[in-house]
């Protein structure tokens, strides 16, 4: 039966560019779509930018440009992204629009005359130098525990404790440096804790979709069971109302009946989803409402990572139960991405770029098969290890899958003009494509991705060694005076294989929805997009086999991640950085080292590992890329400056543990030179430069 579909992933905040979490949880959300779709249900597939916020109302200013042209500049670049890894959605918008503003409006309306709205006056910090209220982010000083200078309000990362910023010895803004006040203001809240919410929240959290699958996954399941209690009644409940206002000055959605206060940011996120789905009805000609009745058959389904799940598994269906509105039928929560096993993070060089992925030339559906094919239904994390990238692919793609089809053209082209026949009995054939595609597409639909890339290479395996038994080579030698009897097991080899390849085709296509296509259109001839009934249909004919994806170099992963290490100082012709205290540059640690060792690193054109003393009774291993200046004979003995407190970064060749500091000037009408810090002879390595 034919299924309506609604589908978001998470609004990523529009103060950024998009990091690889974002396109993985775009690729794994596109590759469900595709399936569903592929399965003849219509399923509408939208996104925004999450919009408004403190954070974004401050970057703005710092600045000098409107929220709104912050906003509009990180909105440009997301086409880019999206294309860039075949990731469709029907429609992006912004949170920043009337659709988003009248949503939430009605949706507070309702909630308030349910009772579930009240405000009561909300004592916290507050910034005279810029006179607004600090969240705990913008608010530091000394911890109360440890006494480590310079913690957040609300945690201390030195020692771990948890407190209020009240509790903060000596505290001040991080946006003025001012000594914050307390200061009592009005704050609006949504009743989480009224039995009405924490009733329907036991079961909604416990209930099943239509289909009979669970609405949360165990993992999720079994964290609002901490949250809500295991008592039938929720007497044991833990919820927490939520304050859902922010004071002026903010960026985001005025509340309709309070002027000066605005939608805190987590309130107007998810009605986005809504929004982004209006827009999307408009430009269609679709009734949004009959879409979104409560009674009707639409399905709604949110993609999200595991650090979001508080405000999806509990504030977002209680908002929708309580102001007359749909629920969702299931969210589908996905991990982390680490990278070599470390949680990515771009100070550490652990982080990938997705547009520099695409930009050093890296095939897109490289990193959408590696991601499919870690990604299972559980709430995991998944870890990109570049050397395993290299052989996944190229073993699996090339390898095993193109091979089939490289291999068994050439045959079937020069021996009998692209037409495909099959001798004896097809139904063995078919059975076994039918029975995988089948498996492969359900488990498709309950996100065991990894399964079904086992399944779509135990089948690749299966057809290369029925091709490899057979022999065909074999039987091509002196086909010209082979009987028909010969001829036709030859073309009968070939053609199973090419219609196993074809099958192969059908089952990837969520994953390499541009492979397929070019498959389906260069050597098949088929009218593309396929669906899962093509998988279960044998080809008559090809066309002439071309070249259809290349190996994975692994220079390539080089160049993903020696980014980092290649940022040199900016040229002397550039604007002087923006000015820091002297907090920010004893954050520095500069130490002096002696180089003990250096040698060329073997498949990099531009690093060379260093050996460094720094005094510590040990020696650093740094990689710089500097290749291009020096030869490692110039650099053994002599001493340099080094960031020493830089976090380690795991490159593809080994840990480097510091940066070796050094100068260039990339005026085009400069000579560019490259130049190492090296002090003057006296100085002695661990001495701190300050």
């Amino acid at each position: 039966m034919s299924r309506t579909i609604f589908v978001t992933t998470a609004l990523p905040y529009a103060n950024g560019s998009f990091h690889i979490g974002h396109i993985m949880e775009y690729i794994q959300a596109d590759i469900w779509v595709r399936t569903m779709r592929m399965s003849g249900h219509t399923v509408h597939f939208v996104g925004a930018d999450d919009a408004h916020g403190a954070p974004i109302m401050l970057k703005a200013q710092a600045e000098g440009i409107t929220p709104q042209e912050l906003v509009a500049r990180y909105a440009n670049e997301r086409p880019h992204y999206l294309n860039g890894f075949h990731i469709r959605f029907d429609h992006w918008h912004s949170t920043d629009t009337p659709e988003n503003t009248e949503l939430s409006h009605d949706i507070y309306k309702s909630l308030k005359a349910a009772g579930l709205i009240y405000s009561r006056d909300v004592e916290q910090f507050y910034d005279p130098v810029k006179g607004m209220f600090l969240a705990d982010r913008y608010i530091k000083g000394e911890c109360p525990t440890c006494h480590s200078k310079d913690q957040y309000g609300d945690s201390c990362e030195v020692c771990g404790a948890v407190y209020s910023p009240t509790d903060l010895i000596e505290p001040y803004s991080a946006l003025s440096n001012a000594t914050p006040v307390l200061k009592s203001s009005e704050h609006f809240f949504f009743k989480l804790s009224d039995p009405r919410c924490v009733e329907f929240l036991q079961a909604w959290t416990t209930g099943s979709d239509k289909h009979g699958h669970k609405r949360l996954q165990s993992e999720v399941l079994g964290k609002t069971r901490e949250w809500l209690g295991t008592s039938e009644d929720g007497s044991e409940a833990n919820l927490a109302d939520w304050d859902i206002s922010r004071d002026a000055p903010y960026f985001g959605i005025e509340i309709p009946d309070a002027p000066g206060k605005y939608f805190y940011v987590w309130l107007d996120a998810p009605v986005g989803y809504l929004a982004s789905l209006k827009a999307y009805c408009a430009k269609q000609g679709l009734d949004f409402d009959a879409l979104l009745d409560p009674n009707g058959n639409t399905e709604q389904f949110h993609f999200i990572g595991k650090d979001i799940v508080y405000f999806h598994a509990l504030f977002w269906p209680a908002m929708l139960k309580f102001s007359g509105r749909k629920t969702p039928d299931g969210l589908h929560v996905h991990g982390f991405i680490t990278v070599s096993g470390e949680k990515m993070s771009k100070s550490r060089g652990t982080g990938i770029s997705p547009l520099r992925y695409l930009d050093i030339g890296m095939n897109p559906e490289w990193l959408r098969y590696y991601i499919a094919a870690k990604l299972n239904s559980h709430v995991e994390d998944l870890d990109f290890n570049p050397d395993d990238f290299v052989a996944r692919v190229n073993s699996d793609l090339v390898g095993k899958y193109i091979n089939i089809a490289s291999r068994a053209a050439n045959f079937i082209s020069k021996h009998f003009d692209g037409q495909l026949a099959y001798a004896g009995d097809t139904q063995a054939l078919l059975a076994g494509i039918e029975e995988t595609a089948d498996s492969v597409r359900n488990d498709f639909e309950l996100r065991e991705y990894g399964r079904a890339i086992r399944r779509i290479m135990a089948f690749a395996d299966r057809l290369n060694q029925d091709f490899d038994a057979a022999q065909p080579w074999v039987m091509a030698k002196g086909i010209a005076q082979a009987g028909d009897e010969q001829k036709a097991a030859l073309q009968d080899v070939c053609s199973r294989a090419l219609a196993g390849f074809r099958a192969l085709t059908v089952m990837l296509s969520p994953v390499l929805p541009e492979l397929a296509a070019t498959v389906a259109q260069s050597l098949f001839s088929d009218t593309a997009p396929y669906q899962w009934a093509d998988a279960k249909t044998l080809p008559a004919q090809i066309a002439p086999f071309k070249h259809l994806m290349q190996r994975v170099d692994p220079k390539l992963l080089d160049a993903l991640f020696e980014a980092p290490a290649e940022v040199l100082p900016e040229p002397g012709g550039e604007p002087i950085a923006d000015t820091i205290d002297i907090k920010d540059f004893a954050k520095l640690d500069l130490r002096i080292a002696r180089i003990v060792q250096c040698e060329e690193v073997e498949g990099s054109d531009k690093l060379l590992r260093l050996s460094l003393d720094l005094g510590e009774g040990r020696h650093r291993q740094v990689f710089s890329g500097i290749k291009s200046a020096y030869s490692p004979a110039d650099l053994v003995g002599k001493l340099t400056v080094v960031v020493a407190n830089l976090a380690p970064r795991k490159m593809r060749f080994g840990v480097s543990e510091g940066m070796v500091l050094a100068a260039s000037h990339n005026d085009a009408s400069v000579d560019s030179g490259l130049y190492i810090l090296e002090p003057w002879e006296g100085a002695q390595p661990g001495m701190r430069i300050s």
